[in-house]
């Protein structure tokens, strides 16, 4: 039985995931849906918690100041809405649960930075995330020429229009 659920949840986990740990800073790319437009979101913050690191159901909560008032959001990391998660800054914890930073402001919120190698955590090859990126893409590219398009040809009328205006004049002259 065992054995049958592992196999759904692989079926639905992402191949690579960036290693975020409690303590991290981290971008996290979202992709939001607003009535039939769809855009992507960056939410910025402080991993403060990390659960279930092995799972189909892993996530990370992430913690930040927004207008003086903390926000918390929690992110499930092999979520298809969560399109990307950069490491920007790693630090030195030693618990994995982070709730003591929500009583801390000021000086003592700051965390001491570890030297890490960015590009070595964030390098994440997803190949169904990119594939969605290139159509996404590829469609904006679409509409944009569509749109080109549709302006060069009314420029195109309104110059026939006036050409044909100035040798009705001058034929009338």
């Amino acid at each position: 039985m065992q054995s049958v659920i592992k196999q759904i949840e692989a079926k639905h986990m992402k191949r690579e995931v960036v290693d975020v740990r409690s303590g991290d800073t981290v971008k996290v790319h979202q992709k939001i849906q607003e009535g039939g437009k769809e855009r992507i979101q960056i939410f910025q913050g402080l991993v403060i918690r990390v659960d279930r690191k092995g799972s189909l159901s892993s996530r990370i909560v992430v913690r930040r100041i927004a207008s003086g008032i903390g926000v918390e959001k929690s992110f499930l990391l092999h979520s298809p809405l969560v399109t990307k998660i950069e490491v920007t800054k790693r630090s030195k914890v030693r618990r994995n649960y982070l709730t003591y930073m929500r009583d801390r402001t000021g000086k003592s919120a700051r965390l001491g930075s570890v030297d890490f190698d960015k590009t070595a955590v964030n390098t994440v090859f997803d190949e169904v995330a990119e594939e969605a990126e290139r159509l996404a893409k590829e469609e904006v590219a679409k509409t944009h020429e569509a749109e080109a398009a549709k302006k060069a040809k009314e420029e195109a009328e309104k110059t026939a229009k006036v050409e044909a205006a100035l040798k009705a004049r001058e034929s009338d002259k």
